[in-house]
């Protein structure tokens, strides 16, 4: 199927306005409590925790949503407006009980997003396009991720991290637009679960959806969901963790500097999504996502050698490889070994399930680490982590790429 022009830049508006809006306040959260409210390094992990486990509930039942409804414009509209409305109330608030359930409203509510976008973009491209469509979508969320975090950082420093709240208002009105302006008859709603004619990866040839057990009982889909936890799990702290570094360096810099960091490896993100979806079908999936761990394996052994806030930037930059190669695998991974299943987002949410218990158990576990023995320690130790898990995924984890999919010798 070939989408029209103007659907195609529908979709660019759609990923660039919505990605401030995914995460909520994301690391600026622990910058505002840290700096504004004064919390110590442990609460503020908790909240984040707390929020992460709301995100984890409801990922699985979001994807299934998403597979069953025809309305995933709405779907979107919906969430968007919840995750605004819940962190626009925070300054409001200052007790711990308030904070953690408007972030756990906020991250329930954003569990919609990953699904919906990956199925309303299978639904229009189709499968064939779907790794290039995949990698335009990522590379115009980093691209909205980065001019959001420059706004905020030309801003902070006048009118304090208050702005990014004012900032998430304003793309969420805008990921609202570009959702709407997406013609409904343009999804092929059967093509959006993965209904299309099956190749077999985990799935029979079948015209009806399969049952859950395609869930438990896929072993590669298994070996990839222990990985994303892991990876998550050494990845979700270290950016929050550089931002408290940066603002106990300097208080009044500390958002501005966050969304240096955030720009930097925004920037990086754009061109390997790119890549990404341009030679997952020639590369293969295992390489590139082995380049992923080992890259933030040792993006967590560099953090440690300085505290200077040229360094930690720099550092940053290789943030871009691995969540920019994440970003743009994670959805073909998935489809590869759903394919014909019709459940390829139920997949999704329950992978990104596994994905956020690793984030949730990384906030919570490096905030104690910090506490007892220092921020050099939890940066090794999440490194240490990345490490290992690469040498398992090499020896566990098979090529999904599907060998119609492959390009001839």
């Amino acid at each position: 199927m070939q989408p029209s022009g103007t659907t195609q830049r529908t979709l660019d508006a759609l990923n660039f306005f919505l990605a401030d809006v995914r995460d909520g306040l994301g690391p600026y959260l622990a910058i505002y409590l840290l700096t504004e409210q004064h919390w110590d390094e442990a609460a503020i992990g908790s909240v984040m925790a707390i929020a992460a486990i709301a995100g984890i509930i409801a990922q699985t039942p979001a994807g299934a949503l998403i597979d069953r409804s025809h309305a995933k414009r709405g779907l979107m509209v919906a969430a968007a407006i919840a995750v605004t409305a819940a962190c626009l109330v925070l300054p409001l608030l200052g007790r711990f009980d308030l904070v953690a359930a408007t972030q756990a409203l906020a991250a329930a509510a954003g569990s919609i997003f990953a699904p919906a976008i990956a199925a309303v973009t299978l639904g229009i491209v189709g499968p064939q396009a779907f790794a290039a469509r995949t990698g335009r979508n990522e590379a115009f969320n980093h691209a909205g991720n980065a001019a959001a975090a420059a706004i905020a950082g030309a801003t902070a420093y006048w009118f304090g991290p208050i702005v990014v709240f004012w900032l998430l208002a304003a793309m969420a009105l805008a990921s609202i637009a570009a959702t709407l302006s997406i013609p409904s008859g343009a999804i092929d709603h059967q093509v959006a679960r993965g209904l299309d004619d099956a190749d077999g990866s985990c799935a029979e040839p079948h015209d009806k959806p399969s049952g859950f057990r395609v869930l438990l009982t896929c072993r590669p889909l298994l070996i990839f969901a222990g990985a994303t936890v892991i990876f998550h799990f050494a990845n979700a702290a270290m950016l929050p963790l550089v931002g408290q570094k940066l603002a106990l360096i300097n208080r009044n810099l500390g958002t501005t500097l966050m969304s240096v960091c955030i720009i930097a490896a925004q920037m990086v993100m754009v061109p390997v999504a790119m890549l990404v979806g341009r030679k997952a079908d020639v590369w293969g999936r295992k390489p590139i996502f082995a380049t992923a761990l080992a890259v933030l394996a040792i993006r967590g052994a560099l953090y440690p050698l300085s505290d200077n806030p040229y360094w930690l930037v720099g550092v940053q930059l290789l943030d871009g490889i691995g969540a920019g190669i994440f970003g743009a695998l994670f959805p073909l991974v998935v489809a590869d070994l759903t394919h014909g299943t019709g459940h390829f987002n139920v997949s999704q949410g329950a992978i990104a399930t596994a994905t956020g218990i690793g984030g949730a158990l990384s906030t919570a576990v490096a905030g104690l680490i910090i506490v007892h023995a220092g921020y050099s320690a939890a940066f090794l130790f999440l490194a240490a982590i990345a490490g290992a898990r690469l040498v398992g995924y090499c020896a566990l984890m098979p090529e999904t790429l599907p060998t119609k999919a492959r390009p001839p010798h």
